[in-house]
């Protein structure tokens, strides 16, 4: 069903708040090039039916990030506020990430072994021995077919280092420290930066608040804690924006360090000079 069809269906209802019948099929919709499906998804976000990712006629090609990301950063806000677009969009982006980084790895000695088993193995077999292993069964209960799907269990690992939160992600992070204790020698200070947006006059400013004159020494927030940390909770986006700027904000003029050339700056900080620095957020 295309998003014009949608919306050709959402002006016909004559009674304001009745409900859009939507029509399905067996076969899910193809996510990769297909421009209708999110105005299909979400029609109040695009009621013209246009505007979706990946549009072969616009010109120069926008990447599915940088598209959500515009819209996410669009001032009418309807993006960012809606419930369920950004849970969506970043879902589709992680699964895209899944789809292109992740790797199979096995040791070399071990390759000519595995390569026959890896390509017989069919996903009737694989569906088969998932649901035996569900219910605990026992290895006698398994065919020849199923020992060798097991055995790539044993033998193959899965190698994402490219996807955000994946356990081997976490592992390149390590690596990487560890390859600057080798360099730079072991680090001076930890540090553990927690912003918090909800008592912030800043993040205030930034989802919108006109009331609060960032001028003064201590700038007076009016609102109770508990309106501020619902404004948290309806803007995420410009919490994650929040933390950002308090991030490069602290190192800029506290530290002493210049993003652009990434070194310290000629007068240093309040830790002098800095020679390199590691951070990660959680």
């Amino acid at each position: 069903m295309t998003a014009s069809s949608i919306h050709n269906i959402a002006q016909s209802l004559p009674v304001p708040g009745a409900d859009v019948v939507l029509r399905y099929d067996r076969d899910p919709i193809n996510e990769y090039n297909n421009p209708d499906l999110f105005p299909g998804m979400f029609p109040t976000l695009f009621p013209l039916g246009i505007g979706g990712f990946e549009d072969r006629r616009r010109f120069p090609a926008v990447s599915l990030e940088a598209h959500v990301e515009y819209l996410l950063d669009q001032s009418s806000r309807e993006f960012r506020y809606h419930h369920f677009f950004s849970f969506v969009a970043l879902n589709l982006i992680q699964r895209r990430k899944a789809h292109l980084h992740t790797t199979l790895w096995v040791s070399s000695n071990k390759f000519c072994d595995i390569a026959p088993m890896l390509l017989s193995a069919s996903p009737t077999v694989l569906l088969d021995l998932a649901d035996k292993l569900k219910n605990e069964k026992d290895k006698s209960d398994f065919s020849d077919e199923e020992l060798n799907a097991f055995q790539l269990l044993n033998n193959v690992n899965i190698i994402a280092g490219k996807i955000p939160g994946s356990q081997a992600s976490k592992t390149a992070t390590r690596n990487q420290i560890r390859s600057y204790y080798g360099y730079f020698g072991l680090p001076h200070l930890f540090l553990t930066l927690n912003p918090s947006a909800v008592h912030s006059p800043v993040f205030q400013v930034m989802y919108g608040e006109d009331g609060v004159d960032l001028a003064q020494r201590y700038p007076y927030v009016v609102h109770p804690r508990s309106e501020r940390a619902c404004r948290v909770a309806k803007d995420p986006v410009a919490a994650a924006d929040f933390f950002d700027f308090m991030y490069h904000t602290i190192f800029e003029y506290l530290f002493g360090w210049d993003f652009k050339t990434s070194k310290s700056t000629a007068d240093g900080g309040i830790f002098g000079h800095l020679r390199a620095f590691f951070g990660c957020a959680e």
